[in-house]
């Protein structure tokens, strides 16, 4: 992919050493930090977040594509998080033997019962891609997976184009440094949570950020903040631990924690099952959820995301439910899907089975998880299967093709690795952003985008995992 940097570059030595000077000292000019590993919890300490020397080349129709289609997926993610019959079936079999899934269900049918006390909804999202390389050398974009919950680098996403612009002039590869997009995701994503922050209504409620124990991460969280503080929009960053000890709900039901009131909670945590460390970390998601505050996702929202929903979607007539009457816009987003296939108990889930046996390498297995690092491949894939294949357990898991990117070289800049040429591949993330108040919706966005490179060695994992690294698409 990065093929296009001519070899008299690639192979220089003593040049690439000076560049990769050049570039680190650029990506701490531009704030493209994290803290370091010892000491996540104080910027005392920081380093550039891992990145790539040079930019990948990603064609230009593809990319447009990805752009263009995400306000689609804004609306089909909406729509199902409004649609408590079509989740209760796809997730039936789910959540009979994956008990995260179950619990965050349980919480979704309480609040049905109950009855949503807030009508504003924001979704952040962050739809991410592969180019599958046909036997021809065409690409085409097919669609890995949808984050609807705490999607991550939209920050530093928005510092990255400056360090590779001044990394390519430093080159003599002038023309080739314009061809780098704009791209700001932090000004997007910020823009929608404004807009619900306003639409709450009060100048003297906050914008919660509900964060991890280890806050390594933090500028990309803050690139944000700084958005709204911009805006003269508040903003506090408290734990689930913080929200079980002193947060409450008021006659009205405003959320109040440690004395603040909370218009938006913007979840970056809460997307996994080590997230939630005590029955008082459910509790507390419960009572952000039964909360008047605009929950960044709401608990129906971040079930949409699963990805047995994925899998459902992917079935013959299912996005034409959500889409009645609009082919073009089925055909956009259908066009993006992977293979998917069930493994639910039954014929079907059976020939999956048996399909994915027998060719273990064309597949992957995925869980109902987050974060990175948790697909199954080769002959891990078989393990798994061989153990849950006559039990429900099975159904636990999705079953997808795996997509197969052509790798480029590159140098893949990480604090105290070894300067080396890396066969790599590339996923490309284009974060959408959307706001409804009851049945309007006021505001449906393509936010940005954001690529990740990893070394083709690793099979999973994405930047906070510490596989990937940060990069910036050369329209090609």
């Amino acid at each position: 992919m990065a093929q296009w940097i001519p070899d008299e570059i690639m192979m220089d030595g003593a040049l690439i050493e000076d560049l990769a000077e050049v570039a680190k000292d650029e990506a701490l000019l531009q704030g493209v930090l994290m803290r370091i590993q010892e000491s996540s919890n104080s910027s005392e300490l920081v380093t550039y977040a891992a990145f790539t020397l040079f930019p990948t080349p990603v064609p230009k129709a593809v990319f447009l594509q990805a752009l263009a289609v995400q306000t689609h997926y804004n609306t089909l993610v909406d729509k199902i998080s409004q649609d408590p019959d079509f989740l209760q079936e796809a997730l039936a079999s789910t959540i009979e033997v994956d008990d995260f899934t179950a619990r965050l269900f349980r919480i979704h049918q309480q609040i049905l019962k109950e009855g949503k006390a807030q009508s504003i909804v924001l979704g952040l999202n962050r739809s991410d891609y592969m180019l599958d390389q046909g036997e021809d050398g065409s690409s085409s974009l097919k669609q890995i997976e949808i984050n609807t919950i705490a999607a991550s680098f939209g920050g530093l996403a928005s510092r990255m184009p400056g360090v590779h612009r001044h990394v390519l002039k430093v080159a003599g590869k002038l023309e080739e440094s314009q061809r780098i997009q704009d791209n700001n995701p932090a000004s997007g994503l910020a823009g929608a949570v404004a807009k619900a922050w306003e639409l709450y209504g009060s100048e003297r409620a906050a914008v919660m950020f509900l964060v991890e124990e280890s806050q390594r991460n933090i500028f990309d969280h803050r690139c944000m903040e700084r958005e709204l503080w911009k805006r003269n929009i508040p903003t506090i960053r408290k734990r689930f631990d913080h929200v079980s000890k002193t947060g409450s709900l008021d006659p009205d039901k405003k959320l109040f924690v440690d004395g603040h009131e909370v218009a938006v909670v913007y979840f970056r945590n809460g997307y996994m099952p080590q997230n939630y460390i005590s029955e008082q970390a459910w509790d507390a998601r419960l009572l952000m959820e039964r909360s008047l505050a605009v929950k960044c996702p709401d608990i129906s929202t971040h079930l949409a995301g699963t990805k047995k929903v994925q899998q459902v979607l992917a079935r013959p007539g299912v996005l034409e439910r959500f889409f009645p009457d609009q082919p073009r816009v089925v055909e956009q987003i259908r066009a993006t899907f992977a293979g998917l296939y069930t493994l639910d108990m039954g014929p079907e889930g059976d020939k999956t089975v048996a399909m994915a046996l027998a060719a273990p390498d064309r597949f992957v297995l995925k869980p109902q998880r987050e974060g990175g690092g948790n697909n199954i491949y080769g002959s891990e894939l078989c393990r798994v299967l061989q153990a849950t294949k006559g039990t429900t357990d099975r159904a636990a898991y999705i079953l997808m093709d795996k997509v197969r990117p052509a790798p480029g070289q590159n140098y893949l800049l990480r604090r105290d690795a070894p300067l080396k040429i890396s066969n790599c591949l590339s996923e490309l993330g284009v974060f959408g952003a959307y706001v409804r108040r009851g049945e309007d919706t006021l505001m449906n966005e393509c936010a940005g985008h954001l690529l990740r490179t990893k070394s083709s060695e690793h099979s999973d994992g994405g930047v906070a995992a510490g596989v990937a690294v940060l990069d910036n698409p050369l329209l090609v």
